[in-house]
């Protein structure tokens, strides 16, 4: 349960850092959102898809700008958001089906 916790806490951090940069110039709070997956069994492909997709609705929504002149930044945003979540949680199973929905490849991860 420690290991989902600390995946759950990371997921909030990196998509609120996402947010961080571009509200910093908006003088904006920083926007975040939890995504939760204990109950999920990330060995079933189905619960894999569903972690995607708690993932690919956090960013969007953290990321969501009403204004139609920023809705492209919002959307790059999110893009952002979702990789690096995907990046940072790094569990093969979810990146292989990040890779097959998007065609991206996540960011990998920095070494020490």
């Amino acid at each position: 349960m420690k290991t989902a916790n600390r995946l759950v806490l990371s997921t909030a951090m990196l998509l609120a850092s996402v947010w961080a940069v571009p509200s910093a110039f908006a003088q904006e709070p920083v926007r975040s959102e939890t995504v939760k997956f204990y109950d999920l069994k990330l060995d079933t492909p189905a619960d894999v898809q569903a972690l995607y997709s708690r993932i690919h609705a956090a960013a969007k929504h953290v990321c969501d700008d009403s204004d139609p002149v920023m809705r492209i930044a919002a959307i790059a945003c999110a893009s952002r958001a979702e990789a690096r979540a995907v990046q940072s949680l790094n569990l093969p199973q979810l990146t292989a089906y990040y890779r097959e929905k998007t065609g991206n490849q996540p960011p990998r991860l920095a070494q020490r």
